[in-house]
């Protein structure tokens, strides 16, 4: 089935991207982590280009248009008012991924440094970035309902949600929690 593949493209989209730029810990760290069961925390903070990363978000991007689009069947008239709204809302949520990643970034820069202040500052930023994309779903369900029926709009965002959550969760478990910067 369709979802299926979704499944398998965005796990190994995420899977390479999570290798390709998580930090390389040691040979033992990297065996004691593949012993667990559960999902891999790093201990380490992420690191990659500008540039890197650029290219990887706009590969995510391909990625998910063509994910949506093999999984989301419509109509040629229902196609070209959807891909219309579609470019808007990504272009939007593109200017939020952009703080995100920006907040990505800055932990990397600040990870083994952070005081308690400033990790609960960063912390609220980003569940103010997690609320700006909410919002931005909620303003636009209006718009995709008005390009398609409603089980294909309601499609649209469980297909967009689970995608974007499942891209959070690799970037989140290439993230080191706040409190292992302060381990020798």
């Amino acid at each position: 089935m369709k979802a299926g593949l979704m499944i398998v493209l965005l796990s190994v989209v995420c899977f390479s991207w999570g290798w390709g730029f998580a930090a390389q810990s040691s040979t033992q760290e990297q065996s004691s982590h593949n012993d667990q069961e559960s999902l891999a925390i790093s201990s380490r903070p992420l690191t990659a280009s500008d540039a890197d990363l650029q290219l990887l978000r706009q590969d995510l991007r391909t990625q998910k248009q063509k994910l949506i689009a093999e999984n989301l069947p419509m109509t040629e008239l229902e196609a070209d008012k959807f891909w219309a709204v579609y470019n808007r809302y990504t272009a939007d949520l593109r200017h939020i991924n952009d703080e995100k990643f920006r907040l990505v970034k800055q932990y990397g820069d600040m990870w083994g440094m952070m005081s308690n202040d400033e990790a609960l500052i960063y912390i609220r930023r980003w569940l103010e970035v997690d609320a700006q994309v909410h919002e931005l779903r909620s303003k636009y369900v209006m718009e995709v309902s008005q390009a398609l029926p409603g089980k294909k709009a309601a499609t649209f965002f469980q297909l967009e949600r689970r995608i974007s959550m499942l891209i959070d969760i690799q970037l989140a478990s290439q993230l080191p929690l706040a409190i292992s910067q302060d381990k020798p």
